[in-house]
C-alpha cells in the first residue's frame, strides 16, 4: 500500500513536471519571440540625428539664411508615465507600505511629479533666459498628459540648459534642434521664404529648394534601463547623417538692399497700392536683384505683419500685369527683323486708327504727324505702333511673342511662378491683334519683362532667367547647375538697332520736339535705353478699361552702348510721382534711372561716349 501512494504521488510530480516543461517550453518556443521582441521594443529607443541644413548665401558670399544649432526639449508620455509608475512603485515597495496603500496613491504620485516637471522647467529656462518667449506650465502639463509617443515641450533651448533639465528629470531628452537665422530680415525675404517649426522649407527658395538644403537625418538605436539610463553596449543601426547642400545665389545682396529701400520710398511717396523691380546682367540672364514692397521680416512677429499687409509674396514672378507700351519693344524689334521699316523711315501718323472694328487712339490729341519709327517708339505712339504691326501679320507678330517668352514661366528656380496670359493664336479676333502690339490684352511678370530687355541687350539671345549660381555638398564638392536655355530672338544687327532705337525714350530736347517719353529716366554721363509704359487697369464694375488706375512700368538697359544691366520696373495705382514729394511724374523711369545710376557708380563702369547727334523723332 505504501508502495502504491509512493507510485500515485511520482506520478503527479511527473505529471506537474510534465506540465511545467511544457509550458515553459511553450513559452519559449511559441510565445518566446513575441515577448523578446516586446521586451527589445520596450527598452529600445531610436534616437535622430537631424541634418543640418545648408546655408544660403548671395554671389558675394553673405550670409541670407544660415541654421544654428539648439535644442528641443522632448518626451514620449506614454513611456514616461508608464516608467514613473515603476520607479513610484518600487520606492513605495522599499518603503513597506501594502500593496492596497500602494495602488491607492500611485497615481497622485506620478501626477505630483509631472506638475513639479510642468512647473520648474519653464522656471529653469526663464532663470537663464535661454529662449525668446513666454513658456507656459499648463501647456507643458498637457503635454505630459498626452497618449501619445512623443511630444515637443519647448523648442529653440539654449544647449547647455536644455542639457541640465535633461539630466534632472527623468524622460526628458534634450533633442538636436536647428534654428534657422535670416540675418537681414525683411531684405530678399520674399525671394528666401522661411521654414516651418519642423525645419520644413515653407515659402520662397526654402521651399523650391528644400531637396537640397534639407539632406538626410541619421538614426541609431540604443537599449535604456527602466530608469531611462543608456545600456552601455547596445548601440547600432547606426546610419549616419548627410548634411543639406549650401546654395549660392546670383542675388547682390547689398544691390537688393537699395533696390527694395528705394521701393518702399517711391510707394511713400506716389501712394502706391505696390511697387517691384527685376535687375538681369545682361550677358547671363542672372537675377541681381528681385525685389517688392510689403515683404515680411521672419525674425519680427508674423501674425501682425500680415494684419498689417505685409506677406511673402514674391510679386515680380508671380503677379502678372497688362504691361502697357513697354511690350511695344517686341513690335519694334519684329519689324526691323523682318525688314518691313528702318529707324529713319517717316510715317504719317493720324491721330487714331481703325482696325477690325476697334479704334485705337494716342494717349494725346494730334493730327497728322511725321513721326519716324524711332520717334513712334519714343513718343509711345500707339497709332505708329500698330500701322508696324499691321506690316507685320498676327502669325508673324504671335511667332515673335512666343520667340521672347511671352505666355510662358521663365523657368527661374523659384515657387509659384505665372506663365502670364497670352490668348492662343487660335482664338485671337482682330480686336485681339488691335491691343496686343501696345501691350493690352496679355499679361506679363517683371522678371519676364525683363527677360525680354535682356534678350535685346545680349545681342538678340534670350537666356532663361537663373537664380541658383552655385551648389556645394556637404563634402564641399560644387554641383554644376543646369545651362539655361537660351533662344536666338533677332539677329545681333536687329538687337543693336533697337537698343539704338530706345535711347530715344531718354531724349531731353529743350525745344520738346525731339524728347521721348522717359527723359526723366536719363543717367546723366551714360547713354541708356527703355521703355516706358502706362496700362490701363479694367474696372471690375463697368468691364472696361480704368481711366484713373494704372500699372506704371519701365525697362531699360544700361548703359545702351556696352550693355551690362536691365532694370525692369513696376508701380501699381500710384496717385503721384515716385520722387520726394510725389514728384517725377506719373512714370516709373526714375526708378530705372536711380538703380542704373547706383550700379554703374558702384561697379566702376566707365561713363559712355556723348552721342553726336539727337535722335530724329520728329521728322520736319
Amino acid at each position: 500500500m505504501m508502495v502504491t501512494r509512493m507510485r500515485v504521488i511520482l506520478n503527479i510530480f511527473l505529471v506537474i513536471a510534465l506540465v511545467l516543461v511544457g509550458r515553459l517550453a511553450w513559452v519559449q518556443v511559441v510565445w518566446g519571440p513575441d515577448l523578446a521582441a516586446k521586451a527589445q521594443e520596450q527598452r529600445a529607443r531610436v534616437y535622430v540625428d537631424p541634418a543640418r541644413r545648408g546655408e544660403i548665401v548671395d554671389r558675394r558670399g553673405n550670409q541670407l539664411a544660415y541654421t544654428m544649432q539648439a535644442r528641443s526639449l522632448t518626451v514620449s508620455p506614454r513611456l514616461l508615465r508608464s516608467e514613473l509608475r515603476q520607479q513610484q512603485d518600487l520606492a513605495m515597495r522599499i518603503d513597506g507600505m501594502s500593496r492596497a496603500d500602494i495602488d491607492s496613491q500611485i497615481d497622485g504620485r506620478v501626477e505630483d511629479v509631472l506638475v513639479r516637471m510642468s512647473e520648474e522647467i519653464p522656471r529653469m529656462i526663464e532663470d537663464a533666459g535661454a529662449i525668446t518667449g513666454e513658456v507656459k506650465s499648463q501647456e507643458i502639463l498637457d503635454k505630459l498628459h498626452a497618449e501619445t509617443n512623443y511630444e515637443v515641450l519647448v523648442r529653440n533651448v539654449d544647449p547647455d540648459v536644455a542639457t541640465e533639465i535633461a539630466s534632472t528629470f527623468h524622460g526628458v531628452a534634450a533633442d538636436h534642434q536647428d534654428i534657422r537665422q535670416y540675418p537681414n530680415g525683411a531684405i530678399a525675404e520674399n525671394i528666401i521664404g522661411k521654414v516651418s517649426m519642423d525645419g520644413q522649407g515653407q515659402f520662397g527658395f526654402e521651399a523650391s529648394g528644400d531637396a537640397m538644403l534639407s539632406g538626410i537625418n541619421g538614426r541609431s538605436t540604443e537599449d535604456v534601463s527602466t530608469d531611462g539610463q543608456v545600456i552601455p553596449g547596445t548601440l547600432r543601426d547606426v546610419v549616419p547623417a548627410v548634411d543639406g547642400s549650401s546654395i549660392e545665389l546670383t542675388l547682390d545682396l547689398d544691390l537688393q538692399t537699395y533696390v527694395q529701400q528705394l521701393l518702399e520710398q517711391a510707394k511713400a511717396n506716389s501712394q502706391a497700392k505696390s511697387a517691384e523691380a527685376v535687375v538681369l546682367d545682361v550677358a547671363t540672364g542672372k537675377v541681381l536683384a528681385m525685389a517688392n514692397t510689403d515683404t515680411i521680416d521672419p525674425n519680427g512677429n508674423i501674425e501682425r505683419q500680415l494684419e498689417q499687409g505685409k506677406d511673402f509674396e514674391n510679386q515680380p514672378i508671380s503677379h502678372p500685369y497688362e504691361p502697357g507700351s513697354v511690350a511695344k519693344v517686341i513690335t519694334a524689334a519684329a519689324t526691323l527683323e523682318e525688314g518691313l521699316t528702318t529707324p529713319d523711315e517717316v510715317h504719317q501718323v493720324p491721330g487714331s486708327i481703325h482696325m477690325a472694328g476697334v479704334t485705337v487712339s494716342d494717349a494725346w490729341d494730334h493730327g497728322l504727324v511725321p513721326y519716324t519709327t524711332t520717334g513712334i517708339f519714343g513718343k509711345s505712339s500707339n497709332v505708329g505702333t500698330l500701322m508696324l504691326a499691321e506690316r507685320l501679320g498676327e502669325d508673324r507678330f504671335a511667332d515673335y511673342l512666343d520667340r521672347f517668352g511671352v505666355g510662358r514661366p521663365t523657368g527661374v528656380e523659384l515657387p509659384n511662378e505665372s506663365a502670364g496670359l497670352l490668348p492662343p493664336r487660335e482664338q485671337w479676333s482682330g480686336g485681339t491683334f488691335a491691343n496686343l502690339p501696345i501691350g493690352q490684352g496679355m499679361s506679363f511678370t517683371t522678371l519676364q519683362m525683363a527677360s525680354i530687355y535682356q534678350a535685346l541687350a545680349n545681342h538678340g539671345e534670350r537666356i532663361e532667367p537663373r537664380i541658383i549660381e552655385s551648389v556645394t555638398g556637404p563634402d564641399g564638392k560644387v554641383t554644376s547647375t543646369t545651362e539655361p536655355r537660351r533662344t536666338q530672338v533677332v539677329s545681333p544687327q536687329t538687337a543693336e538697332t533697337v537698343v539704338q532705337m530706345f535711347r530715344s525714350v531718354m531724349q531731353n530736347d529743350p525745344g520738346g520736339l525731339q524728347s521721348g517719353t522717359g527723359a526723366n529716366g536719363a543717367v546723366p554721363g551714360y547713354q541708356t535705353a527703355g521703355k516706358t509704359g502706362t496700362a490701363q487697369k479694367v474696372d471690375p464694375r463697368t468691364g472696361a478699361y480704368s481711366n484713373s488706375d494704372y500699372w506704371i512700368t519701365f525697362a531699360g538697359i544700361a548703359p545702351a552702348d556696352d550693355p551690362r544691366f536691365v532694370v525692369a520696373v513696376m508701380v501699381d495705382e500710384p496717385r503721384a510721382g515716385v520722387e520726394a514729394g510725389g514728384g517725377g511724374g506719373q512714370s516709373s523711369a526714375p526708378l530705372f534711372r536711380d538703380i542704373a545710376s547706383w550700379l554703374l557708380n558702384r561697379d566702376n563702369i566707365p561713363a559712355s561716349p556723348p552721342m553726336e547727334d539727337m535722335l530724329i523723332l520728329h521728322a520736319h
